[in-house]
């Protein structure tokens, strides 16, 4: 059966306390898997206001609502509010996903932090802010993490590095059309990279005529024809698990019906030969939909693969 692997980035105090059990309660209602990528420390999103400045971020906010998606008090964290430890204050609901038989992962310690300022940052800072999350999850969940999503798909040639330092299993930092071992500027990282193969919702919304009415169909209509290796498709527990859950369900029923095997990534991993990954460069590059520079797989692969 073709597969499609559901990554759900959890960014925020509000996404874990609110959106994280609504994903989890439509999820088993559909007998779905799914990896939760879970923010480990403070929730500081409201200093995201001084993306102000950057190009075409008001044109994106303004093809959706972030208060209604994100709510006031988000928007307000770790500027005029004391930012809540979503690790300290959230730390059963963190753990009732495992005990639920979800996979877990990290996602960062803190998304501004990463997500604003990894690129441009030395090793050092780079190790300290994982190790943050590291030393967080290790706590909440009693055992080392297996397996690692970026922040706003921002990375850097060590954080790349720490992937495979820290023994990951595997990491989904990038954006791309399939499975490959990450290699930057001709480094091999041994460390496999399930990169994001489909757009995110909050990228379609509002442009060329999509609109919540006809998202789904969109989307459905991408899938409608499985690559080798099936995908990979991220969602947000602010967004799907909040206003647009009912967007998701229709997705989840349509891909059922596409005949989709709808799993975790440790679930998609397991399935794919993993002496035939080819190698790929990942550089900065625009997405659609996007602010910015992602960390985007490069398509053309080089001409040896890994060997374990």
């Amino acid at each position: 059966m073709k597969q499609l692997a559901l990554k759900i980035d959890v960014d925020t105090y509000r996404g874990t306390r609110e959106g994280v059990p609504r994903l989890m309660e439509t999820l088993k209602n559909h007998h779905a898997g799914a990896t939760f990528f879970f923010t480990l420390g403070n929730d500081n999103m409201g200093r995201a206001i001084f993306r102000i400045f950057r190009k075409g971020y008001l044109k994106k906010v303004s093809r959706m609502s972030v208060v209604e998606h994100y709510g006031i008090k988000t928007l307000l964290y770790g500027t005029l509010l004391p930012s809540p430890n979503i690790g300290k204050r959230c730390a059963d609901i963190l753990r009732s996903v495992r005990d639920a038989g979800f996979e877990v992962g990290i996602h960062c310690h803190d998304h501004i932090r990463w997500q604003d300022h990894v690129v441009n940052k030395d090793a050092a800072w780079t190790k300290r802010e994982l190790q943050r999350a590291v030393d967080v999850y290790t706590k909440v969940f009693g055992d080392a993490p297996h397996c690692h999503a970026a922040a706003g798909w921002q990375m850097n040639r060590h954080a790349l590095r720490l992937m495979q330092r820290f023994g990951f299993a595997y990491s989904s930092d990038s954006r791309g059309t399939e499975p490959f071992i990450p290699t930057w500027q001709g480094e091999i990282v041994a460390c496999p990279q399930l990169p994001t193969t489909l757009p995110t919702l909050d990228e379609l919304i509002n442009r060329d005529g999509i609109t919540l009415d006809n998202l789904a169909d969109y989307m459905l209509n991408l899938t409608k024809d499985a690559p080798p290796n099936g995908h990979v498709f991220t969602l947000h527990a602010e967004l799907e698990g909040g206003k647009w859950m009912p967007v998701f369900e229709q997705l989840l029923t349509g891909w059922r019906k596409q005949g989709y095997d709808l799993v975790s990534m440790e679930h998609y991993l397991a399935h794919l030969n993993h002496h035939a990954l080819p190698h790929h460069e990942i550089e900065m590059r625009e997405v659609d939909g996007r602010i910015g520079k992602l960390a985007v797989q490069v398509p053309k692969p080089l001409a040896f693969c890994y060997q374990s």
